[in-house]
């Protein structure tokens, strides 16, 4: 397998520029379904989540043209079948969307239960629940989900979610577009990325009122027009970024981001002694001095992402005194703590609360990334450990960071990229 070779204990300076959002990305694809037209698509992230969505989407006869290396057409007229090739559903967590979009154009949808990273349970009973609060039979058999909307079209309804689910709430809200009548979701999740993708069901023609609220309303359309949206940035990679720099050290200005997507992530920089400067699309993060401990619970959003938990866990490995982490959203994200371990680290996990006592320095080792958040802390703690640490199963992190070591790299990082050479060249599948 591909893996990572890190020579620590290098500031990182420079500038770095953000991509689209991953988790705004993942669902937009599916949607296009819908769209009777060609939808473009700009600031579309490289990465391995979204070349595979677009494979999915093409087996399913969907036509993609790649306009620069950021920009996508896609044109689902053609589009006739609802059953997705097993194969490559099952790689990818957000394959789930394809049930809502294809529901919501097809009446049926057969989709396989979601893969992706595996950090504990992550049932999709709230997706279902609201698919069948909406008039579609729901089996789940066999490791596959069968749809299908009676009467062929799916009904508007008040679905009110017995957990805040990001997931369920993209999902429901994409099946609601094209309903008969209004839909109603109660106790919605308010990520940025849920109301990117409103936006862009709105900029095809879609109803979708109170996105970024926990009740947002959908009134069905007849069908959605194409048209042309870009992806806002993604707040995670530059919330991973501002978190290496304050492990790290140094100073580095990110570019195309929201500033006000990132509080909480710069709040809790600020209490760690890290210097966060916000500009209008940008964010200086400076690191001279020593961390200073805090205490982190990562809450739905506007609270910490529970995306960001893994990295901020690595910095304050470095800080002078204890923290405390709670992961307030999954029952099980501590995977990676005994990679830290090897590394050096002083973490123990109780239940959802991890006790971190700052330590004088990491040693450099060989660990693997367990998912795709916690392989990008891997890079951290890799950049502030002492000697080389070797970092394997990458795939994860380039389901989700564009470019992540050459941008590393700019930034004056030491990070190699050793490639499998029993494994063919990894080429993106819809390339320039």
């Amino acid at each position: 397998m591909d893996r990572y070779l890190i020579n620590g204990g290098k500031k990182l300076y420079g500038e770095v520029e953000i991509s689209g959002a991953k988790n705004a990305a993942v669902a937009m694809i599916p949607a296009a379904l819908m769209v009777d037209g060609v939808c473009r698509i700009e600031n579309m992230p490289q990465i391995s989540d979204t070349d595979m969505l677009m494979s999915i989407i093409s087996a399913l006869g969907a036509k993609i043209k790649v306009i620069d290396p950021t920009t996508v057409e896609i044109d689902c007229r053609s589009v006739h079948n609802c059953d997705a090739p097993y194969d490559k559903m099952r790689r990818i967590r957000a394959s789930y969307y394809l049930i809502g979009a294809m529901l919501g154009r097809f009446g049926c949808a057969k989709t396989t239960m979601p893969g992706g990273c595996n950090f504990g349970v992550r049932p999709i009973d709230q997706h279902i629940k609201g698919m069948v609060a909406m008039g579609a039979k729901v089996e789940v058999k066999n490791g596959f989900v069968y749809a299908e909307a009676r009467g062929g079209r799916l009904n508007g309804a008040r679905i009110y979610l017995d957990k805040v689910s990001v997931g369920a709430t993209m999902n429901i809200m994409i099946a609601a577009v094209m309903a008969s009548g209004r839909t109603v979701i109660e106790n919605a999740a308010r990520e940025p990325h849920i109301v990117d993708l409103a936006n862009f069901l709105n900029s095809m023609g879609a109803d979708v009122r109170g996105a970024g609220t926990d009740t947002i309303k959908v009134n069905g359309v007849e069908r959605l027009h194409g048209g042309t949206y870009s992806i806002i940035p993604d707040q995670i990679e530059a919330g991973t970024y501002m978190m290496a720099v304050a492990a790290a050290g140094g100073e580095v200005r990110i570019n195309n981001i929201i500033p006000k997507h990132l509080e909480c992530i710069s709040a809790k920089l600020v209490e760690m002694g890290v210097d966060v400067e916000e500009l209008e699309d940008a964010v200086i993060v400076r690191r001279e001095g020593p961390l200073r401990p805090t205490n982190v619970k990562t809450l739905p959003y506007p609270g910490f992402p529970t995306d960001m938990q893994p990295q901020i866990s690595t910095a304050l490995c470095f800080a002078n005194g204890t923290s405390f982490v709670t992961e307030g959203v999954w029952d099980n994200r501590y995977k990676y703590v005994n990679e830290l371990r090897k590394m050096g680290a002083n973490i123990e996990v109780s239940g959802r609360t991890a006790v971190i006592e700052g330590v004088p320095c990491l040693t450099g080792a060989p660990v693997a990334a367990c998912d795709l958040r916690a392989g990008a802390a891997m890079v951290i703690a890799g950049l502030c450990a002492n000697g080389v640490t070797e970092v394997e199963d990458v795939h994860f992190i380039e389901r989700g960071y564009e470019d992540f070591t050459g941008k590393l790299i700019r930034l004056g990082a030491d990070i190699t990229v050793v490639r499998d050479p029993d494994e063919p060249e990894k080429v993106p599948m819809f390339a320039v």
